[in-house]
C-alpha cells in the first residue's frame, strides 16, 4: 500500500493485520477471540478498581471523572489512528478495549497512590 498523504498512514500501519486475518478464518477468529478477552480483562480491570476505591465522595467523584476523560482521550486518539476503510467492527472492539485499559491502569496507579 502506497503512501500518498499523511490521512494514508493510518491504512498503510494497519494494513499487514487486514492481509493476516484475510488469509484464513482460523486467523480471523483469533483476532476476534483476542480482542474479546481484552476488553473483557479491560473491562474486568476497571470494574474491580472502582469498586476497591469505594463508594461516591468528593475524593472518589474526582478519581471517576478523571479515569472517565482518560477513556475518552484515548477514543478519540484511536479514532484519529486505527482505519476507517476495513475491519471497521474489529478495531471498534479495540478501540473501546484499549479505552477501558487506560482507564483502568489510571485507577490501578490511583488506587496505589491514595493507600499506600
Amino acid at each position: 500500500m502506497k503512501i500518498k498523504s499523511l490521512s494514508d498512514l493510518p491504512g498503510a500501519l494497519f494494513y499487514p493485520l487486514k492481509e493476516w486475518t484475510e488469509q484464513s478464518i482460523g486467523n480471523f477468529n483469533l483476532f476476534i477471540g483476542l480482542g474479546f478477552l481484552f476488553i473483557m480483562a479491560s473491562a474486568a480491570l476497571v470494574l474491580f478498581y472502582t469498586v476497591k476505591i469505594g463508594k461516591s465522595d468528593e475524593r472518589t467523584t474526582k478519581i471517576n471523572l478523571t479515569s472517565c476523560y482518560c477513556m475518552l482521550m484515548s477514543i478519540v486518539i484511536c479514532d484519529i489512528i486505527f482505519p476507517k476503510d476495513y475491519l471497521i467492527n474489529q478495531f471498534f472492539m479495540l478501540k473501546y478495549g484499549i479505552a477501558f485499559f487506560v482507564s483502568g491502569i489510571y485507577l490501578l496507579i490511583q488506587y496505589r497512590k491514595d493507600f499506600k
